[in-house]
């Protein structure tokens, strides 16, 4: 197969989808692989490298488009790319369509096979592909915590971890999946006082055998959240539907209960957000303030760290990558629970379920348009 490794143009992007290690086992496979000129140079890895490896390096993204049967990116397609994807082209990336109904409609018409990292799921039921990045996001959201509480960052002038006579920042945290937990723990080992909620007592039981002291658990309640708004100089927003809009879970006339000065970071904006005033910023101007109250609503996080990433993130992909490429998208989707889960889009049709619930459209099984394009036992 012919497999594509694009360039990202998202607005300070710099990771990208595979490392030359990557691409060298890709080739091992029998695969062609063409590079984008300069698609890792941002991450540390030039032109060079990915020839050294064997890939074919082109000059422009309608190259790759036009000859790649397989399009790996990091980010989603900018509506820039829209048209240069053809019918029936595998798209291999983060699509979080849940955020953007013009990003659904164009994969809709372009008629393309639209295969997201995000809702690919493992043999556990969790998400392998997005795990890597949320760790990281889980861990920058409390670097940037940290940063933007200072007062020439905008913030009250706090010291995220206080010093012996002077109390810690307070920290809450929404949601105690990968994110939370990552960002729990870092906010945890710089001295904060952490407060962690989630939904899932079992999940908070499991987490009180192993977070530090100063991580207090609770059950995410409204009133719960309610009551630590006071408190908290730093809310983390960490909250995921697999595929849908994150839950709204902190209201506009609700920032009139913090402290001004205070931040709100969301982790959650790729999928819609998961705060009233949340609207999604990029590296160059993360922050805005809304009431008094300062918002981190990077939508691209981990990007800040390429090198770190882009090494992590192709540890997860390859070995997805590799079956794709090895199999077909649509043997694999047939074969594999996990895989089919990954299906967002396929050829004109919605193949899953939080995404058509998110816009109002028609839901396919996977399986029905699996079905139409193998032969019987296929």
């Amino acid at each position: 197969m012919i497999v594509g490794i694009l360039r990202e143009i998202k607005t300070a992007e710099s990771r990208v989808s595979m490392t030359p290690a990557g691409v060298e086992a890709m080739v091992a496979h029998g695969h062609e692989v063409l590079v984008e000129q300069h698609a890792g140079r941002a991450s540390g890895f030039d032109d060079q490298a990915y020839c050294d490896a064997g890939a074919r390096v082109l000059t422009s993204s309608a190259e790759i488009y036009r000859h790649a049967e397989l399009v790996m990116h990091v980010k989603e397609p900018q509506p820039s790319e829209y048209e240069l994807i053809r019918k029936g082209q595998v798209v291999f990336t983060y699509f979080h369509f849940a955020a953007s109904e013009a990003l659904t409609r164009a994969m809709i018409a372009n008629r393309s096979v639209a295969i997201a990292y995000e809702t690919i799921t493992d043999v556990h039921g969790t998400l392998p592909l997005l795990t890597p990045m949320s760790e990281i996001a889980g861990r920058m959201a409390t670097q940037q915590a940290a940063h933007y509480l200072e007062r020439s960052s905008g913030g009250r002038g706090i010291l995220l971890g206080g010093v012996p006579g002077v109390a810690p920042a307070t920290v809450v945290i929404l949601g105690a999946g990968v994110v939370g937990t990552n960002a729990a723990q870092m906010a945890c080992g710089l001295g904060a006082r952490v407060v962690l909620l989630d939904t899932s007592l079992a999940r908070l039981r499991h987490l009180a055998e192993v977070m530090p002291k100063n991580c207090t658990l609770l059950l995410a309640t409204a009133e719960n959240i309610r009551q630590l708004l006071p408190e908290a100089d730093a809310v983390i927003g960490a909250v995921l539907i697999e595929g849908g809009k994150a839950p709204m879970l902190i209201r506009r006339s609700q920032l009139a209960l913090m402290k001004r000065g205070a931040l709100l970071i969301d982790v959650a904006i790729d999928q819609g957000g998961c705060f009233e005033t949340s609207r999604m910023t990029t590296h160059q101007e993360p922050v805005y303030d809304v009431d008094g109250i300062l918002h981190y609503c990077v939508a691209n996080m981990p990007g800040a760290v390429p090198l770190t990433s882009t090494i992590a993130l192709t540890n997860a992909t390859l070995p997805y990558a590799l079956a794709l490429a090895d199999h077909g998208w649509a043997h694999r989707a047939k074969s594999d629970a996990g895989m089919r889960n990954g299906v967002n889009i396929a050829w004109g049709a919605v193949t899953h379920q939080a995404v058509a619930e998110a816009f109002g459209l028609p839901f396919t099984p996977v399986e029905a348009v699996v079905n139409t394009l193998l032969p019987s036992g296929g």
